[in-house]
């Protein structure tokens, strides 16, 4: 590049407006308040646990060591509570994304008695806590011998009334013509659904295949409930076993939390091109 090159993309650069400098500064500051919180556990997770404890606080370790990430694999059975996390998380995924497309298209695109009363009572789901049905679904699973089972954790978690709105409101969006076209052609219902509906609605299935995951990976009350056996539980309760049965140990308290957060950071930084796309399809952001 030669040099009256450079000077005319200097030139070419437009100063920056007051508008751009603020909200830049306040991206900076929005940013910096939310990795404040990693970092403090990332720096805590590399003192030891005298000094994770010392008053006052400081952020930097006097002494680098990796202590409590070693004593967190050598106290629990950390490798099996991920595994099971991953197990757990991608079968609700799995079992969510198809029965959430399913009945949305269904909502959308058939006519049937009773369809008006059928998607209120799915609607109402969303009023009702998970909470509150913790105690009639244990009993449930306990009735059907699932208790300390892979099926006992995932099957309850698979009934997601927001994600049928959101890929029903999706499927209403879908011209009719391009499956209309698809039936003059001899194509039957199934195979327009999942050779023609499905391929468009892959951004709102990212979206709500990816904000399952993350509530899967998350949940500790169900997983807490529904097992006791040490080697079906899952990261967010076997950390929290490991701290009631050792006391709070804050180091490796620090380090656990980053490793069972490892993968949610990992799906949002490669994922989150799907997931903003997602949310302007399904219309999330108006919702």
């Amino acid at each position: 590049m030669t040099a009256t090159q450079v000077q005319a993309n200097v030139r070419a650069r437009r100063p920056w407006t007051p508008s751009q400098i603020v909200l830049t500064l306040l991206g900076t500051a929005v940013s910096v308040v939310f990795m404040a919180p990693l970092a403090w556990a990332l720096f805590t997770s590399l003192k030891s646990e005298t000094e994770a404890v010392e008053v006052p606080t400081h952020w930097l370790p006097k002494d680098w060591t990796t202590q409590a990430w070693t004593a967190i694999f050598d106290t629990g059975n950390i490798t099996n509570w991920f595994v099971n996390s991953v197990v757990v998380s991608v079968c609700v995924t799995a079992v969510v994304l198809l029965v959430s497309s399913l009945a949305g298209y269904g909502f959308a695109r058939t006519e049937f008695r009773g369809k008006s009363a059928l998607m209120g009572l799915v609607m109402a789901g969303l009023m009702v806590s998970p909470a509150v049905l913790g105690v009639p679904l244990f009993t449930t699973v306990q009735q059907m011998g699932m208790v300390d089972t892979y099926w006992g954790m995932i099957l309850p978690q698979c009934a997601p009334a927001a994600m049928v709105y959101i890929l029903y409101k999706f499927f209403q969006g879908i011209p009719r013509e391009l499956e209309e076209a698809a039936f003059i052609d001899g194509a039957g219902r199934w195979r327009v659904f999942f050779t023609i509906v499905l391929p468009l609605s892959r951004p709102s299935l990212a979206a709500v295949g990816i904000f399952t995951f993350i509530a899967s990976w998350n949940n500790f009350l169900w997983p807490y409930m529904v097992t006791n056996n040490p080697d079906l539980m899952t990261m967010p309760n076997g950390i929290a076993t490991v701290m009631n049965s050792y006391g709070i140990q804050w180091a490796q308290l620090m380090a656990g939390g980053l490793m069972a957060g490892l993968p949610l950071i990992i799906v949002f930084v490669f994922f989150q091109r799907q997931i903003v796309a997602g949310v302007a399809h399904t219309g999330l952001a108006g919702q």
